[in-house]
């Protein structure tokens, strides 16, 4: 048996009697949620079971595993140490970070107390211009 097509089936005409089977309810039943003008049920609901879209596994591709994770320090960190050249080495001696991760970023939270020579990976803006207008210099490392 061949189905029918959509344009040889008879639209479902609503309302119009009770001859016509589809009189009275309207197809809709008696009473509750789905009844009522206006309802509609979003596309992945199951009436209340765990929808196949949270059965399945994940899929596709995610950049958090190459995010590149920088140990931070600020300025006013720097300015407790009494060294004169500051390294990444020398900041996971002193216990000032714990771990180095894909290097060392200077902020420029607080201010210099005097010239020094900072080793970094990384350094915001505000931290170079406060190095270098103190005499010290701003060096990046490669990694």
């Amino acid at each position: 048996m061949r189905h029918k097509t959509p344009y040889k089936k008879r639209k479902k005409r609503l309302g119009c009697g009770i001859g016509s089977g589809h009189g009275k309810t309207s197809t809709k039943g008696h009473k509750g949620q789905r009844a009522r003008s206006g309802f509609t049920l979003n596309p992945g609901f199951e009436g209340g079971q765990n929808p196949l879209y949270r059965r399945l596994p994940k899929r596709g591709f995610n950049r958090s595993a190459f995010k590149k994770v920088y140990a931070i320090v600020n300025l006013q960190t720097l300015a407790r140490l009494e060294d004169n050249e500051i390294t990444p080495e020398l900041l996971l001696a002193k216990n000032v970070i714990k771990e180095l991760h894909d290097g060392l970023k200077i902020l420029g939270s607080g201010e210099l107390k005097k010239a020094v020579t900072v080793k970094a990976h990384l350094f915001s803006g505000s931290a170079k211009t406060k190095i270098e207008s103190k005499g010290g210099q701003a060096v990046l490392l490669g990694k």
